[in-house]
């Protein structure tokens, strides 16, 4: 039954997109998403990521993510390298991007960055796994190793206590045919919105909420909404609600100035619930700084 559901759900997604990786801690991993976060830390940032989705399904999907963001030289530049793998089914994508952003003040706390991503992708489709038909059908015989080049863009408003942030990773969308008819594959544009905010209950507790809201043609719009507190500087808790998706509970702990590591936990709200018992992802950040750039109390973004 598990692997009847997971071809109902895998096949619609290769027949008519294959849409970007998912986190439910994206306030942490805005680089994937929006170029113009590079260097907006103030610290050379380097974060990793592993999410398993929809545990006990069969070929359901799994993602890596790695990423290295930071400031050049106290200039107004900041330059950006990361690597997703996303595993779906019989499908392995592997997507390489690199981001340069450009940070104007627009007040004493608030900056404007601008950014632009170049992207490498790879997609690979083990055909052994769909068992089909009639072995050999050209129709997958194109969709191994195939290299698709993209271009991306976003714009970034951001203090220590706010930010907006609207983008577009991949403005070219992908498409593999089998003939001049059919689309086996197909990379439609997604779009971003998110914001978040840090209001400081006393001394020693801070709340955000944040947003992040998708849109992707012909799929409902994503809004995925979240409420996080920090105590101490030191141990974050909150949860999260991705719109008639799944429920997420989320804890993180600042072990040291440069090192922070977050869990996450999601549990579908759908009919797909009774199929899987949730999804992990978990995630290290390391960060490091110089004189100029040591902050005096964790960013909680």
């Amino acid at each position: 039954m598990r692997k009847l559901v997971l071809v109902f759900m895998f096949f619609p997604a290769v027949g008519f997109a294959q849409q970007d990786a998912q986190f439910t801690q994206y306030m942490y991993n805005t680089i994937n998403i929006n170029p113009a976060y590079a260097g907006s830390r103030g610290a050379m940032s380097i974060f990793g990521l592993y999410r398993t989705q929809w545990v006990g399904l069969d070929g359901a999907p799994e993602t890596s993510s790695f990423s290295l963001n930071t400031p050049l030289n106290n200039s107004n530049l900041g330059l950006g390298v990361s690597l997703v793998n996303d595993k779906i089914g019989p499908t392995n994508e592997n997507t390489f991007s690199a981001d340069l952003s450009y940070s104007v003040p627009t007040s004493e706390t608030f900056k404007l960055s601008f950014g632009i991503k170049a992207t490498a992708n790879l997609f690979n489709l083990d055909v052994n796994k769909l068992n089909p038909e009639h072995q050999g059908d050209p129709q997958f015989q194109d969709l191994n190793s195939k290299f698709s080049p993209n271009i991306g863009a976003g714009v970034y408003w951001h203090s220590d206590k706010a930010y907006i942030g609207l983008s577009v990773p991949n403005f070219i969308e992908t498409n593999r045919y089998s003939n001049n008819d059919v689309a086996i594959f197909k990379d439609k544009i997604n779009y971003y919105l998110i914001a978040g905010y840090v209001f400081d209950l006393d001394p020693y507790i801070k709340f955000k909420p944040a947003v992040l809201t998708k849109m992707v043609e012909g799929s409902p719009l994503q809004v995925d909404l979240s409420a996080n507190f920090m105590f101490n500087d030191k141990f974050v808790a909150g949860v999260a609600y991705r719109w008639s998706a799944a429920l997420s509970a989320m804890v993180g702990f600042q072990v040291s100035d440069g090192l922070y590591i977050g869990y996450g936990y999601d549990r579908e709200t759908t009919r797909l619930n009774n199929y899987n018992s949730g999804s992990h992802e978990i995630f290290l950040r390391f960060e490091f700084f110089n004189n100029y750039s040591r902050i005096t109390s964790p960013r909680f973004f």
